[in-house]
């Protein structure tokens, strides 16, 4: 008969590694987002149209 009680805890300290890990690369990224500068962003103006001569 299998063991259930080991199979149960491999099964949940796996899970909780995996959580662990995940939870540790949000904060690691989350820290690299927050400590990167700031970007230059620019906000472009378009062009104004040409008075070009009209055919008439």
């Amino acid at each position: 008969m299998p063991d259930y009680q080991t199979m149960y805890r491999r099964l949940f300290n796996a899970q909780s590694d995996a959580i662990a890990l995940l939870q540790q690369a949000q904060r690691d990224t989350e820290e690299m987002y927050m400590s990167a500068p700031e970007p230059d962003i620019r906000v472009l103006k378009p062009k104004e149209p040409e008075d070009s001569p009209s055919d008439e």
